[in-house]
């Protein structure tokens, strides 16, 4: 606790950390040697003056210092939200994951239970017939065998425990919230991830770069969807060849229909669930065509494609000649086998 005043009281000053004093700082958080009160009171300083990229770096370099790591296999992608943007849509990037690996592109996805919506990803897959929390040994036969694995965040960051308690009784986003995506447990040098306001672009594009990602697209629909939305343009803070670029992406792009974003809102679990199934069986319907943009992005990403287009073509035949059901009951199968 004593050691944590020096840096409690920086913060209170305003002054920023360094990476090394911001890691130091959230490695006291994760070894629970900090009081709710401390710790609240550092979250909350960093949140009215805002974050920089040296403290979100120090962070994730804290959580990935102390995660339970899985072996993935050369190219492996992650497609992941941040949550927050309290849209509650379908299960995008679970769908649009799903696409992807039944393109050939293995997929080691990061994820927990729902964060803004009714349905996060384990809570989707769990309905599908997923078996979620699995060890290491789980994770990677799951990636050998189906080409898809889903880590769940509490089985690889259990030192978020010391972190819980606080969080919940602070009641609103703090730097945690968007670091997740941050430390996949695969340690990918590839990713699509959404974040739910444009504000956030930049620092988590900047900072995946100071921390080596190879190839990764930082996204935030204009309707503030923290996926590729296809209701109007995408903002895109894009690493590639080590520069980073900003552009938007429309759904034209994909040749795919611009949406209302009723039809993107989903519901508990069981229910999206069922609109998932109902997609993999060839409906063509405003989830199918989301999930086939965000997956084509990913087969962009992924080096799998030149273009959106084709991207977009690859994941359309992918469910229609039920690749990706077949993808799925492969996980299924896998995350179940004893």
């Amino acid at each position: 606790m004593d050691a944590f005043k020096p840096i409690l009281a920086k913060v209170a000053t305003g002054q920023p950390l360094s990476a090394f004093e911001a890691q130091s700082a959230f490695d006291l958080l994760l070894s629970g040697e900090v009081t709710h009160a401390q710790a609240g009171a550092f979250l909350m300083g960093l949140r009215v003056r805002g974050e920089t990229v040296e403290e979100i770096t120090g962070a994730v370099e804290a959580m990935r210092a102390r995660m339970l790591r899985i072996d993935a296999p050369p190219g492996a992608i992650d497609l992941v939200g941040t949550g927050g943007d309290q849209a509650g849509t379908w299960n995008i990037s679970t769908l649009a994951s799903l696409i992807v690996a039944a393109c050939g592109v293995p997929v080691a996805k990061h994820g927990n239970r729902a964060a803004s919506s009714k349905s996060g990803a384990a809570d989707v897959l769990a309905a599908l017939g997923v078996k979620v929390g699995l060890d290491k040994e789980g994770v990677e036969r799951c990636l050998e065998t189906a080409g898809i694995a889903f880590m769940f965040a509490p089985a690889h960051h259990a030192s978020m425990r010391h972190v819980a308690a606080v969080r919940t009784e602070m009641g609103t986003r703090t730097l945690f919230n968007i670091l997740g995506p941050m430390a996949n447990p695969a340690s990918v040098k590839r990713q699509l991830v959404g974040v739910f306001a444009k504000s956030w672009l930049r620092p988590v594009a900047e900072t995946l770069m100071g921390l080596g990602s190879e190839r990764v697209w930082v996204v935030c629909g204009s309707d503030g969807l923290d996926e590729i939305t296809t209701t109007g343009p995408s903002h895109v803070v894009a690493i590639e060849d080590g520069a980073i670029r900003e552009f938007e992406i429309t759904p034209e792009q994909a040749g795919l229909a611009v949406a209302d974003l009723e039809a993107l809102k989903g519901a508990e679990a069981v229910v999206n669930a069922g609109a998932m199934m109902r997609v993999l069986a060839g409906e063509k319907t405003a989830f199918r065509d989301i999930g086939v943009l965000n997956a084509a992005a990913g087969l962009l990403i992924a080096g799998k494609t030149k273009d959106l287009a084709e991207g977009a073509g690859l994941a359309a035949k992918a469910l229609d000649d039920g690749a990706v059901l077949e993808t799925l009951r492969k996980l299924i199968a896998a995350s179940n086998a004893t």
